[in-house]
């Protein structure tokens, strides 16, 4: 299945995994490379050194590309991509945030820039600055969000950029990958679906609940005061949103969230942490090896592709 993206990342299918904080680690990353993908490492809120052996394990364990995930606001955000660079990633993907001031040197090193947007005029930006593709991310994805619509987004962001689009955000099958290259794109990132896989170094309580969730049990914390965060619904979201709909400040909150997800990712903590997942958290019944939810994606897609 070749497109743009396939090309431009020397990869197999289409499918970029997302890069998950306290999930996406060089375990998943090399796993989703093997299968064809592209596995990413997020760097997240970590050091330098912790983020550079992830690098170095995920070299032993595949030969095929992969790429770390920046998120701007961190304070290493600067070290790592100084670090990336070192180590000549062939991809970074960037979030919460502009990349602009680290463009150039990327791109210098040979390094394939994706940023992900939630935004017409933020991919607009990212294509003047040099990216090399958009992630545009829908309001329906795990973590921190948007408000636009997978559906809405993506078409109004293919039909304004020349560079290649992926889509995310409420992707979880060959349906939903058939439906965003109908909108436009040429690729999708996958998260919540690469949650629960096998190879996902994850509690196995997190991954039970991902697989357990009813279409109904996302929730958003985090949206009267400009941080919107899409989990499943829990103890802790029903306290937060609570509280939050009562006045309390972000910073009043922020006791309730703090440590949060990893308590949930690696404590198995699925009540009183974040257990992070998008709303097709719904569509999914199993946990497999992320080599068959890869190859299942694609068939299913390029099915339905040809009808």
């Amino acid at each position: 299945m070749k497109t743009r993206i396939t090309e431009l990342l020397n990869i197999e299918y289409p499918i970029i995994q997302g890069g998950m904080a306290w999930v996406a680690d060089h375990n998943l990353a090399a796993a989703v490379s093997n299968a064809g993908g592209l596995g990413i490492i997020a760097a997240a809120n970590a050091p330098c050194e912790v983020v550079r052996d992830m690098i170095r394990k995920c070299r032993e364990m595949t030969d095929k590309p992969f790429g770390v995930n920046i998120m701007l606001m961190s304070p290493y955000a600067k070290d790592i991509a100084s670090l990336v660079i070192e180590e000549r990633v062939a991809v970074v993907t960037t979030g919460a945030g502009n990349p602009g001031i680290f463009i150039n040197a990327f791109k210098e090193a040979g390094i394939k820039v994706i940023p992900v947007v939630a935004s017409v005029a933020h991919a607009k930006l990212m294509e003047r600055e040099g990216a090399d593709a958009i992630i545009a991310e829908g309001t329906e994805a795990g973590g921190h969000i948007g408000e636009s619509t997978t559906m809405t987004l993506v078409p109004q962001v293919s039909d304004v950029v020349s560079i290649p689009v992926i889509a995310a955000g409420g992707i979880a099958d060959g349906r939903g990958m058939a439906a965003a290259f109908l909108l436009g794109a040429e690729g999708v990132q996958i998260g919540t679906r690469f949650v629960a896989s096998e190879e996902a170094n994850v509690h196995e309580n997190y991954k039970n609940r991902v697989v357990s969730a009813k279409d109904i049990d996302s929730a958003v914390t985090g949206r009267t005061h400009g941080h919107p965060v899409r989990c499943l619904r829990n103890q802790m979201t029903r306290d937060y949103i609570k509280l939050e709909n009562s006045g309390k400040t972000f910073e009043e909150l922020e006791y309730l969230t703090l440590g949060s997800l990893r308590k949930a990712v690696q404590d198995g903590d699925t009540k009183t942490g974040t257990v992070m997942a998008g709303q097709i958290a719904g569509l999914i019944r199993d946990i497999k090896p992320c080599s068959d939810i890869v190859k299942e994606m694609t068939y299913e897609c390029e099915r339905l592709l040809k009808l």
